[in-house]
């Protein structure tokens, strides 16, 4: 069943958020050629700390890092390393943080340096998608409301989506009811009420939807090696007027 929050908890939720909006900023200036993934991630959970903030991925089901980065062919869940980023990649980090046990969850998709115009337009309907997501985030709609917009729009500018993951509640855990496809029938699923907070992030692939897991256990990448990009925005609903939180 999904959470309700209470007026307190959302407070929280949204510091964090907005700490993670600030973050995702700052990075649009440190993401360049020559630098190394595993640095992105000690900024990150620096800048999370100095925040009075907890990075909420570290520990969980054991993960090791603040943040899960992903190039090019890879799609989620990348562990950071010591790969040096290259003129043409597409990165995508994906963040979270804890305040006292409430938490906002975002992720975005940069370009280093020049890219190719496929992958300017991958990047352009990804977030695209999501913000179309964002608009059936209302209350009374259905989870499919969201799926099926997302759908709609990525497959019909000739990507695919990933099927195997999705958005989910968040608030206080990184993964809450309901789940949040981003692909689904429209007036199917779970009915969105105030007081929910969802994350919804779009993963979006040039090629096929389908998907690996590497050696690791925990980079999930196309299967065809195509690039693929992912937006995420923790959310509010809130009547007719959804509060991206993660939005500065």
């Amino acid at each position: 069943m999904a959470l309700i929050k209470t007026t307190e908890q959302i407070e929280k939720i949204r510091y964090s958020s907005k700490i993670l909006a600030k973050l995702l900023l700052e990075l649009k200036t440190i993401i360049k050629p020559g630098v190394k993934l595993i640095d992105i991630d000690e900024f990150a959970d620096n800048y999370i700390r100095s925040n009075n903030g907890i990075p909420s991925f570290i520990g969980f089901h054991g993960y090791p890092n603040a943040t899960c980065i992903s190039v090019n062919e890879d799609v989620i869940h990348g562990i950071p390393t010591k790969y040096s980023l290259k003129e043409g990649d597409i990165v995508g980090v994906d963040v979270g943080m804890s305040t006292d046990g409430c938490l906002g969850d975002t992720a975005y998709t940069y370009a280093v340096g020049e890219i190719s115009d496929e992958k300017k337009k991958l990047i352009d309907v990804t977030e695209k998608s999501l913000y179309i997501g964002i608009e059936k985030a209302i209350k009374g709609n259905r989870v499919g409301d969201i799926s099926n917009a997302i759908q709609v729009y990525a497959e019909s500018n000739g990507f695919s989506l990933v099927r195997e993951y999705c958005g989910h509640g968040v608030g206080l855990a990184v993964w809450e009811e309901p789940s949040i496809p981003n692909v689904g029938i429209a007036g199917r699923g779970m009915r969105l009420r105030n007081g929910m907070v969802i994350a919804i992030e779009p993963m979006v692939n040039i090629g096929s939807h389908n998907i690996i897991v590497k050696k690791d256990g925990w980079t999930v990448t196309t299967k065809d090696k195509k690039s693929s990009a992912h937006f995420e925005h923790t959310i509010l609903i809130n009547d007719n007027n959804p509060e991206i939180l993660t939005k500065i």
